[in-house]
Formats: C-alpha cells, sequence, structure tokens
C-alpha cells in the first residue's frame, strides 16, 4: 500500500488530510504547532510525527501544505527536514503559494536523495478538499507526476500537468491573481447595488445567477452575507499572495494594474487591524468609506 505524509495540517492541509483518509492510504502527519496535528491523527487514526524527516522517512509520497516561502526552506531543510528523511524513489509534493523559485533551489538536493519533486498547489475550497474535487496544478517530471498522481487524485478531480518544476507555482499565482480581482469586483458591485437599495441577500443571488456567476462566488456567499462566518482565507494571506503576484509580474516584465489595485485594498485593511479578517471583508470596507459604518444598507 502507498504510505502518504502530510507536512503543514492546517486548514488545508488538514482537509487533504482527511481526503486522503477517506481514501484508504496509510497517512502519517506532522505540523509545527503539534496539539491540533495531534487531535487530527487522533481524528483520523493516523500517526503524528515529531519530525518533517519522520514524516518523508515514513512516505512514498510527501505533501508539504505551508505558510510561506520561509516556512517551505525551515521544512525542507537541515537534519530534522523533509529532505534528509525522503526515501528513494518518494516524491515530495509542494502544494504551498510560492513563488516558483523556492521548490527549485531545492531540486538538486531532493534528487541527490534519489526522491522525485513536483509542485501542486491546490485551487478550491476546503469542502471542495474533503470531498475530492480541488483542482490541482502541477510542474515537474512527468515521472514523477505519474507515482504521485494515485494520491493527488484522492483530493483532486481536474489535474493538470503544466511543464518543468515550478509552473505549477506560477499558475497558482495566476488563478490567485483571478480570484483577487473576483474578489474585489463582486464587493464593489454588492456594495454598489446595496446603495441603490437592494436588499443584500437580493443583490448576491441575482450575482450569482449572472454571468459572473463562478464558483468563487457560490462559495462565498456565507462570507460576504454574514461577517461572522469562520475566516476561510484571511486578509494578510491575501496580502502575501498578492506580494508574490507583483513580484513575480516584475520579473516577467508584466504589468498588472488590477493587482495593484487589490494589493492596496489588501494593504489598507490590514492597515485598520483587519488583517486576521476573511478577505470577503473588501465588502465592508468599502462600505465603511462611503457611509462611515459597517452595514449601513444590511
Amino acid at each position: 500500500m502507498t504510505t502518504v505524509g502530510i507536512v503543514g495540517t492546517g486548514r488545508m492541509g488538514g482537509a487533504i488530510a482527511r481526503a486522503i483518509r477517506a481514501a484508504g492510504f496509510d497517512l502519517t502527519l506532522w505540523n509545527r504547532t503539534r496539539g491540533p496535528c495531534d487531535a487530527l491523527a487522533a481524528e483520523l487514526d493516523c500517526r503524528s510525527v515529531a519530525t518533517p524527516a519522520e514524516v518523508a522517512a515514513g512516505s512514498d509520497v510527501t505533501i508539504s501544505m505551508l505558510a510561506d516561502a520561509s516556512a517551505v526552506d525551515a521544512v525542507f531543510e537541515g537534519a530534522d527536514g523533509v529532505i534528509a528523511g525522503a526515501r528513494r524513489g518518494g516524491v515530495l509534493v509542494d502544494s504551498s503559494t510560492v513563488p516558483p523559485a523556492v521548490i527549485r533551489r531545492h531540486e538538486r538536493a531532493i534528487r541527490g536523495r534519489g526522491a522525485g519533486v513536483i509542485d501542486a498547489p491546490v485551487s478550491g475550497s476546503v469542502t471542495l478538499a474533503e470531498s475530492g474535487k480541488l483542482t490541482l496544478m502541477v510542474g515537474g517530471e512527468l515521472a514523477d507526476f505519474e507515482r504521485a498522481r494515485p494520491v493527488l487524485e484522492a483530493y483532486g478531480n481536474r489535474l493538470f500537468h503544466l511543464g518543468p518544476l515550478g509552473t505549477g507555482a506560477a499558475m497558482k499565482l495566476a488563478v490567485n491573481t483571478v480570484i483577487f480581482g473576483l474578489n474585489q469586483a463582486l464587493s464593489e458591485g454588492l456594495v454598489l447595488a446595496e446603495r441603490a437599495g437592494i436588499p443584500r441577500e437580493w443583490a448576491y443571488d441575482v450575482l450569482a445567477a449572472s454571468a459572473v456567476g463562478a464558483p468563487y462566488v457560490d462559495y462565498k456567499r456565507a462570507a460576504f452575507l454574514d461577517p461572522a462566518t469562520p475566516v476561510a482565507f484571511a486578509a494578510e494571506l491575501a496580502a502575501k499572495d498578492l506580494r508574490l503576484i507583483e513580484s513575480l509580474a516584475a520579473d516577467l516584465d508584466v504589468d498588472l494594474p488590477q493587482s495593484t489595485v487589490n494589493l492596496a485594498v489588501m494593504e489598507a485593511l490590514l492597515s485598520e487591524g483587519r488583517g486576521e479578517r476573511d478577505f470577503s471583508a473588501v465588502a465592508a470596507y468599502l462600505r465603511e468609506r462611503g457611509t462611515g459604518r459597517e452595514g449601513a444598507t444590511a
């Protein structure tokens, strides 16, 4: 039986773990904060270990889902890192939202261990992860992708192999470029309709049923209509990703004016202490700019 390890069991990493375990794979978990990881391991009847190296040493496929580039470097490197534990013939799968250069700089060391490596960021919600319906964007050698595919298919139903290592990470930033544009446009359209006297719920129903009714509009409904909805993706993380998009665009000499606006709005949210709120809070920010108080037309 193929053995699987997950390094980083936050919201998305935990959801992926549930899908993989439901598919019947033997599973090992690690997270920097041990308590929640131990709780998840107990829930799924699988192992929680002390170091990333232990995860990789015991896994045919090791998936990392980490917060940023510094976290990836810290978890991959060192005596207790993923690379040190990588087994010959195994595949390391980095699904973190980071610049393409991050996984590329670890490739030589990984291959020196006799292991394969791909980057496979995901698109979709936690609910889609748990039901095995994420979209995966994969970069790396085709042979490594095919070795990992049975595991990836446990949580993704749309898998795209895009080219060399790093192309998955680049595509993830491209997808997020569109998502942040949708978030901003949806916020503006919703607030405009409200100000015209249309109840928020009605306006949202129409937007979701219109030509702009992408899956994002559907699964963010609760967040836009009820600020008390649990945070799915914090504004501070959105700002982080937008900075990555801005940096990659600069490296590639691409002008992204919409992303510049989106980043400015996210930075404004952070400056007002709203970084931990869901990034759909852009709508509340726009309401306040026009009225001086949130929810005036709710």
